[in-house]
């Protein structure tokens, strides 16, 4: 955290030096003085856009022309853990259509009978790069084809694109891509390995390089997934100013902190509930 605001801080030239307004030009500025810090300049970025947005008297949704009405559900997320504690979290989360659950940490069979002790809603699964071979993932998958999956996100190890590509031709689920894309530039490289990928502000460095990942991901008939880490309420509904371009939303990281110092998108029974707000629409008790 220290070394993210350090970086901040010596970005403040940047700012200086260019019209507010011109914000493509001055992220890219940004790109170049904090090149190692994603975050940081997610931050930045966040700040200036909700400043225009302000400027404007337009939330950012607005301002890129986008319908909130088709923002698609969020699903929340259940993280690993034993399989009493997972049934008591998958009873917790009764509002939400849709869940997310972390496997191949240990006992994938455990971890899915406690959540079907529950419930038959749709699961997304993120194996975390858990699966160490593409045979053990082929077989996963097809085990999970007939428990009302959506999708499994990152089977294998990032690095292992070819193996991935070899699961992706037998797989009767889809592919998504986490860790094996941080930027638009990772795209090209894996595309062939993946039906989707997930996007994340803290790992593109912001909004904007996001909005490039989306139109690139489009353009190579990739799924999108915008998804999020543990976040505050600001950072969610900055990604949410997304949403309507994405194919499936993962949202939740607000939801699992205890104190949040900002207000901004609400979530019912996983609907994104947006306000009229110019900017992200966020507001913040300080």
């Amino acid at each position: 955290a220290a070394l993210t605001v350090t970086r901040m801080k010596a970005a403040a030239p940047v700012f200086e030096q260019h019209d507010l307004f011109h914000f493509e030009e001055l992220a890219a500025a940004l790109a170049e003085t904090i090149r190692d810090q994603s975050c940081a300049r997610a931050g930045l970025e966040m700040a200036l856009l909700d400043w225009v947005g302000k400027a404007l008297q337009a939330p950012l949704y607005r301002m890129w022309g986008l319908n909130p009405a088709r923002a698609p559900l969020t699903s929340f997320s259940i993280g690993i853990d034993s399989p009493e504690v997972i049934q008591a979290k998958v009873e917790e989360a009764a509002d939400y259509p849709i869940l997310k659950i972390k496997l191949g940490m240990g006992d994938d069979e455990a971890v899915l009978g406690a959540v079907r002790r529950v419930t038959d809603r749709p699961l997304r699964v993120d194996a975390n790069e858990g699966w160490l071979n593409k045979e053990e993932a082929l077989e996963k998958i097809r085990w999970l084809a007939d428990q009302n999956v959506e999708f499994v996100e990152q089977p294998l190890p990032a690095a292992m694109v070819e193996e991935t590509a070899w699961l992706r031709e037998r797989a009767s689920l889809p592919i998504v891509a986490d860790e094996a894309v941080k930027t638009a530039a990772d795209i090209p490289k894996v595309a062939h390995a993946y039906d989707g990928i997930n996007i994340k502000l803290m790992k593109s460095g912001g909004l904007l390089e996001a909005l490039r990942m989306i139109h690139l991901a489009r353009a190579l008939d990739l799924k999108i997934m915008l998804g999020c880490m543990i976040e505050s309420s600001l950072a969610i509904s900055a990604a949410a100013q997304l949403a309507p371009y994405t194919d499936w939303i993962d949202l939740d990281g607000n939801l699992l902190l205890r104190e949040d110092p900002f207000r901004g998108v609400r979530i019912e029974r996983g609907k994104v509930l947006y306000n009229e707000l110019p900017g992200l629409g966020v507001e913040g008790d300080f």
